[in-house]
Parts: structure tokens; sequence; C-alpha cells
């Protein structure tokens, strides 16, 4: 089973994040807020893969997910925002995260197999 940190500010859709992604397996072992709040979850908790939200009220999520991307487990890392184009292929490419998700386009999207499950 693997494990994902949520990084949205948003804490009604990380709840629904949370369930979501628990019915299909995965097992959820933090939420963050924040850019900063987030970069102390996963070293703290060094997650399989990674749910982030583009826009953060304290950064980029772009960027986040770049670092995350970069760190020395590699976890899997998938953007997410409710505008469908919030990141383009070339960030997509050049941040080395695994894909981005519309947020509603989430129920029906391959979680499985983007986060690892």
């Amino acid at each position: 089973m693997s494990t994902v940190l949520i990084i949205d500010d948003d804490a009604p859709f990380r709840g629904l994040a949370r369930r979501m992604l628990a019915e299909l397996g995965f097992a959820i072992v933090g939420e963050a807020d924040s850019v900063e709040s987030a970069r102390d979850a996963a070293a703290r908790l060094r997650p399989d893969a990674a749910l982030v939200d583009v826009m953060l009220a304290d950064g980029d999520g772009v960027a986040l997910a770049h670092d995350l991307a970069e760190l020395p487990w590699r976890p899997r890392v998938l953007l997410t925002s409710t505008a469908p184009d919030a990141v383009s292929e070339e960030q997509l490419r050049s941040d080395g995260v695994l894909g981005f998700v519309a947020k509603e386009a989430l129920p029906e999207a391959p979680l499985v197999e983007l986060l690892g499950g």
C-alpha cells in the first residue's frame, strides 16, 4: 500500500482527497496546507507519493512538486488545481512530476497508476 501526503490550502478539498484516496487503498500519512509545512511533513513522513495543489497560499506548488520529486527516496508527485490549464506540458517535463489532473477530474483519473497504489 502506497503512502500519500496531501498538500492543499483548502481544508475541505484535503478531506475529500483523503476519503477518495483511502477508498482506492492508499494510506494517507499526512496533510499540509503550505509549502513550508509540506516540506516539513515530507521530510518527517517520507511518503511514497504526494498530491500537490498548484497554487498554495505561501508559494508555488509547481516549484514544491519539483523539490519533492528530487528527495532521496523519489516520491511520485501529482499536481492538481481547480484551473484545468494551470500547468503547461513544459512545466511538467522540467519539474519532474508525474503529471497534472484537474481537481474536478480526480475521481475519474487513474490515481492508482499515477501514485503507485
